[in-house]
């Protein structure tokens, strides 16, 4: 094997040996298409922080090479902000044209400046809101301040931004942003006809504000104002203990950091990925979400009805949260021991034709959007990753994804500490989640599961979907089924789960209904609702509800014991 290394030390005039390496990934990439296609050649990354001034891509001709990492290797695509000046314990920076959504301090993310609502009685009116708070006319920059609506639906958060505010002695008007506002008016509308439900039409009041420079009023908080081009301020409320000279402030600038497309045959092993970003909720479309990383960008809106009475306005169509790091159309790509951290959309995405890919034994955390997603594709193996506090700005997003698959395997991953649900699986064939452990989900939003499944997952229960062997445990935000098929899911057999400690064990009566799912063999804390009388699509064996705690643990020991990350990858947890 031939082996090249890069360092951030480097030089890319140098012949890229360990004693004097490239400088940057590009150079090492364009070496190794030209030692015979790259075929049997390994990249090694020397320590330290290696920055991408544009998207790593790689294609078909970059085919058969090893990026491994040796010592601490980070690929970022930030940029380090410094000239901070000090004012009334602000600090303040000229970026220029830089625009972020996320900033990290030390390693550490900063949030978004915020309030928790609009100051003082406000109301809807049909182009934003009125308050009798003149409290918003000192928000210093509007055009950047954004609005949180979480619970808009129980499983739905959405965000969008202002175009303008102005008011008098007595009153402040909000003027949001179009096409968003609107849009939002027409997309969120539904009719709940029973206890606990209700009407609501288009978006009520934000449960948020964010990103306004008047909100500076907690450490570890930032504001970033853009209403002079070219000339756009950082403003950071310091830590205690924090310093100007000593601290390192890295505000994610792109967007993609690797992109491969039709690559075969290659591997990513021990790397880091980190400071990336997405700028698409900041836009005049905002972020319209509506269930999972899908949300609406225009186009028909449909009303589904379920139930007597009971219906809500969906999209058409979903565009997806995209990912930071993207493989299209690949085959044989494996992502072994790498971490994905202060990542601003979605971590990893594989899509398209792509076939027998490996994710094992990588940790997915501080991610602004989902773990990992699986779309379309042939063959991929999901095994023994760690996904935890990931979601931390789109709530909806779960710690791993699959649609549209076929022949896919979940396995041995754990996946806590999320805002909603924590594996997705939509439509697909012979899709395969078996001993996976997920505990804390649906932290934020409500309607989900530990586990969700929807839509068809083959044509007969030898090519549909099996979860076997998962051990689902505290999901907390109220309406939630640790094992959750949902909307016409059908072909699914679910057995041998361990399931505590949630509102609702298992669903069984849904719309579209279940077809040709069958329950067998698990071991739950309480009854599923509906249990002793199931739809005509659904099929309970064997399954088993133990009298206390300390029976319920005695019977799913073995469960347990082989849930989750495998001992050659329990070092991950640290």
């Amino acid at each position: 094997m031939s082996d090249l290394y890069v360092s951030p030390a480097g030089d890319d005039a140098w012949p890229g040996t360990l004693e004097r390496p490239f400088a940057t990934l590009v150079r090492a990439r364009d070496q190794a298409r030209d030692q015979a296609r790259g075929a049997g050649v390994a990249v090694h990354l020397l320590a330290g922080t290696h920055r991408l001034a544009e998207t790593f891509e790689l294609t078909e001709a970059d085919s058969g090479v090893t990026y491994r990492a040796l010592g601490a290797a980070v690929v970022s695509g930030g940029h380090r902000v410094t000239g901070w000046r000090e004012r009334d314990g602000v600090w303040l920076a000229e970026v220029g044209d830089l625009d972020t959504r996320q900033l990290y301090v030390d390693g550490r993310k900063a949030e978004r400046a915020a309030i928790d609502a609009i100051p003082g009685k406000a109301t809807r009116t049909d182009t934003g809101y009125v308050t009798d708070s003149t409290a918003p006319q000192s928000w210093g920059n509007p055009a950047d301040v954004e609005f949180v609506f979480r619970g808009v639906y129980p499983w739905t958060e959405a965000r969008f931004g202002v175009a303008a505010v102005e008011g008098d002695e007595h009153s402040t008007t909000v003027t949001m942003a179009q096409p968003a506002f609107g849009w939002a008016i027409g997309l969120y509308n539904s009719v709940v006809p029973w206890e606990g439900g209700g009407e609501s039409y288009g978006p009520g009041l934000p449960t948020r504000v964010e990103n306004g420079a008047g909100f500076l009023t907690e450490p570890g908080t930032f504001a970033l104002d853009r209403s002079r081009p070219g000339h756009h301020v950082l403003s950071y409320r310091p830590r205690p203990g924090e310093d100007p000279e000593r601290t390192e402030v890295v505000a994610p600038v792109l967007e993609t950091l690797v992109k491969a497309t039709g690559t075969r045959d290659v591997t990513f092993l021990g790397i880091t990925f980190a400071d990336a970003t997405w700028l698409r909720p900041s836009r005049s479309e905002g972020f319209l979400h509506y269930h999972g990383t899908g949300y609406y960008d225009g186009g028909p809106i449909e009303k589904v009805s379920f139930g007597e009475g009971a219906w809500v306005t969906v999209p058409g169509a979903s565009s997806e949260i995209p990912a930071n790091v993207v493989f299209e159309g690949v085959a044989r790509v494996a992502i072994e021991g790498c971490r994905f951290t202060r990542l601003g959309a979605t971590a990893l995405r594989f899509s398209g034709d792509s076939t027998d890919t490996l994710v094992r034994g990588n940790v997915f955390e501080g991610v602004c959007g989902g773990g990992i997603s699986i779309g379309g594709g042939h063959g991929a193996r999901v095994e023994n990753n760690w996904i935890h506090d990931v979601g931390l700005e789109y709530s909806g997003s779960p710690g791993i994804a699959v649609t549209g698959s076929e022949n896919s395997t979940l396995a041995h991953n754990q996946v806590n500490d999320v805002p909603h649900c924590g594996i997705v699986v939509g439509a697909g064939r012979s899709t395969r989640v078996l001993h996976n452990l997920t505990f804390n989900t649906l932290k934020v939003l409500a309607d989900g599961g530990g586990i969700y499944l929807s839509g068809p997952q083959g044509d007969s229960h030898d090519n549909g979907a099996v979860v076997r062997g998962n051990v689902v445990r505290d999901t907390l935000t109220p309406y939630n089924f640790a094992l959750y098929t949902d909307y016409g899911a059908a072909w699914v057999t679910v057995e041998g789960n361990a399931v505590q400690r949630a509102d609702n064990t298992a669903t069984l009566q849904v719309w579209p209904p279940l077809e040709n799912v069958v329950f067998r063999g698990n071991f739950w804390d309480a009854d599923p609702v509906g249990w002793d009388d199931p739809p005509e699509g659904v099929t309970l064996e064997g399954n088993v509800t133990p009298a206390d705690e300390k029976d319920f643990e005695a019977r799913t020991a073995g469960v347990v014991a082989r849930a989750g990350l495998e001992p050659g990858y329990a070092h991950l947890l640290g």
